[in-house]
């Protein structure tokens, strides 16, 4: 029988940003992924509720390993908060349970909102929306709320280093703020919506939600998801969350077989983050480093890259 030499294609390995469109949610656009790319392999770097519209991070094939170190980078959004009517979910999916009487909601001057954003701005204690997916005693917030129980979560500290109003519109019945926020991982939109309009005594919520940002990724470098779409490599995205550390051909094959870089922790200087991506003198990513004692040594092993 003749030979078969047709060349098998690589399996896909990279990371996709996608701009996810509203009304469905971050599984979907996953479970889409998945069929575009020929994969069972994907996963995303942080979920955006089914409202919410922007940037995914996805991790296809070995590269989904590198989303543990997206997940916790700072964020960006842009959002429309909505003063004068609190919602159970704090943003427009949810309920209205309240609604500011339309003096009190007269008497709100723009400075007095001003104050009460510079309050929710720096470094702040923040309670979760009810209705998030935080796990509590193993099952996710949401699905206890939705279940009708009292769901009680503790406050955690936050950063929000920028909470910029960008646009007022005074309605009947409603204040209509166009903001944007830097934020650390971890915070809640939704609850500085519902904290602003409860410091103000009229009650607020979400009713617009945009991620444009995650750490050095833009909303605006987002690729369609579509067969062959084009994955930035991995050695591309670890050095761009974690910097990189260039490593000889020896020292590639030692990281790779678990040995450590002899002396080498005086190469961290300057870098930063103490954990780097190596990288080798053909562009691959080895592994991320980290440092023992006066050597470096491989934490985490990427699979061996196609050159």
């Amino acid at each position: 029988m003749p030979e078969n030499t047709a060349a098998i294609a690589p399996s896909p390995n990279g990371i996709l940003l996608v701009d996810k469109p509203g009304g469905v949610t971050s599984h979907d656009i996953v479970a889409r992924a998945r069929r575009a790319l020929g994969t069972r392999k994907v996963g995303h770097a942080g979920t955006l509720d089914p409202m919410a519209t922007g940037l995914l991070v996805l991790g296809v094939g070995p590269a989904t390993r590198l989303l543990t170190f997206v997940v916790g980078l700072d964020k960006t959004y842009e959002a429309t908060i909505r003063l004068g009517v609190t919602t159970d979910s704090d943003d427009a999916d949810g309920t209205p349970t309240a609604t500011a009487d339309p003096a009190v909601l007269a008497a709100a001057s723009d400075a007095q909102i001003a104050a009460g954003v510079a309050a929710l701005t720096g470094d702040i204690s923040q309670v979760p929306s009810t209705v998030s997916a935080i796990k509590v005693d193993g099952k996710r917030a949401y699905d206890l709320a939705r279940a009708g129980e009292v769901v009680e979560l503790k406050a955690r500290a936050v950063t929000v280093g920028r909470f910029d109003v960008l646009a007022t519109r005074r309605t009947v019945g409603a204040i209509d703020l166009d903001v944007v926020v830097d934020c650390t991982s971890g915070t809640y939109i939704r609850a500085l919506a519902r904290d602003l309009g409860a410091g103000l005594g009229i009650g607020g919520h979400l009713t617009a939600l945009r991620r444009t940002r995650i750490g050095p990724f833009s909303v605006a470098d987002a690729a369609e998801l579509a067969p062959g779409a084009a994955l930035a490599s991995p050695a591309h995205v670890a050095s761009e969350v974690l910097g990189a550390l260039p490593v000889t051909a020896d020292e590639a094959r030692d990281l790779r077989h678990g040995k450590r870089l002899l002396g080498a922790a005086p190469r961290l200087e300057g870098l930063a983050t103490a954990t780097p991506a190596a990288i080798d003198p053909e562009g691959r990513l080895i592994g991320i480093l980290e440092r023992r004692g006066a050597d470096l040594k491989s934490a985490m092993n990427m699979a061996q890259e196609q050159s």
